[in-house]
Order: structure tokens, then C-alpha cells, then sequence
């Protein structure tokens, strides 16, 4: 088992995704437009105003060094 507590289903918002308290260091400018081109792993919409990630997805990003 990992120690890694983002090891899991779920989802995640963009403030646990994104530095200070999330594992990728870039600013939301730079995460909005990796997820335009394609770079970064497109959200699911819970709500009008929820905006979410896999958690999946984002093990997946982290792992394989694209940021």
C-alpha cells in the first residue's frame, strides 16, 4: 500500500490538485489552458458551480511526468 493519500477513487477539486496544497506547480491559468489543448485530463461537472477531476487521472499525470 502507498502513503500516497491521492491513491484512492474519488474525485478532487482543483485546489487539492494545484500547488500550494496540491502535488502539480502550476498556476490555474496554466492548468485551464493544459486542459484546453489537451495536456492536462478534462473535469466533470457535479454542479453548476462543482468542478472536479479522477483522482485517476491525476495519479496518472503525476506518474508519468508530464508536469
Amino acid at each position: 500500500m502507498t502513503d500516497n493519500p491521492n491513491h484512492q477513487l474519488g474525485f478532487l477539486r482543483l485546489k487539492q490538485i494545484l500547488a500550494p496544497n496540491g502535488p502539480i506547480p502550476v498556476s490555474k491559468s496554466t492548468w485551464w489552458a493544459g486542459v484546453k489543448d489537451g495536456r492536462f485530463p478534462k473535469p466533470m461537472k457535479l454542479g453548476a458551480r462543482v468542478t472536479v477531476w479522477r483522482v485517476e487521472d491525476i495519479n496518472h499525470l503525476i506518474e508519468n511526468g508530464v508536469v
